[in-house]
């Protein structure tokens, strides 16, 4: 079992920066990928941007050049690091970990708000 806990969300205008954290506890060693997605209101969830335990990053097409996910090994964390935030970008930003090549775990969702 692998638990996940986000923070780092809130409200940002256009524009702005945000920095969001996800700390990864118990089976920390059967983690392959960490990631963040992110769910709008009536919209599907989609990917942002993961980055694998050999350090590879992927990221959805609507945020390439803007946002950025790194990983501190020594405190099981993953960030991401938002720049030049839209409204668009509104939604809640849910963090996962993948474990093998089917299971994957998820946090319960921090709140990015982009508005003047």
């Amino acid at each position: 079992q692998v638990q996940l806990v986000e923070s780092g969300g809130g409200l940002v205008q256009p524009g702005g920066s945000l920095r969001l954290s996800c700390a990864a506890s118990g089976d920390i060693f059967s983690i392959n990928k960490l990631g963040w997605y992110r769910q709008a209101p009536g919209k599907q969830r989609e990917l942002v941007a993961d980055i694998t335990s050999g350090g590879t990053t992927n990221y959805g097409d609507s945020v390439k050049g803007r946002f950025t996910i790194s990983r501190d090994a020594a405190k099981n964390t993953v960030y991401l690091q938002m720049n030049s935030l839209k409204p668009e970008d509104t939604a809640v930003y849910y963090c996962n970990a993948g474990v093998g090549t089917s299971v994957n775990y998820w946090g319960k969702g921090t709140l990015v708000t982009v508005s003047s």
